[in-house]
């Protein structure tokens, strides 16, 4: 029995994992590029997340065009992301969107 409940809690940690090109296990937070256009300029930035509780809830809008409507952008230039990740318990996911 304790081998069942020791393998259903490490599947729901894994669970709330961050999507990030590196994952710490204690500690994640990555910032990388996602996406690149060929519109000039970047005057306005607008963000946009979701948060992860336990692995067991997620909840948010981390859509481009959330973090885009956010900052009343209509170019974009290009687009980021952050992943943090606090021991797999407490996760962000932010877009970052930079444009005109």
């Amino acid at each position: 029995m304790k081998k069942l409940f020791a393998f259903a809690f490490a599947a729901m940690m894994l669970a709330g994992c961050v999507k990030s090109p590196l994952v710490g296990g204690i500690y994640t937070d990555v910032k990388d590029g996602l996406a690149v256009t060929g519109n000039a300029g970047s005057s306005k930035v607008g963000t946009a997340e979701a948060k992860g509780y336990v692995g067991v809830v997620a909840l948010g809008d981390a859509s481009i065009q959330a973090a885009a409507r956010e900052a009343g952008i209509t170019r974009i230039h290009h687009v980021d992301y952050q992943a943090k990740s606090y021991v797999g318990v407490y996760t962000i996911y932010t877009i970052i969107v930079y444009g005109d």
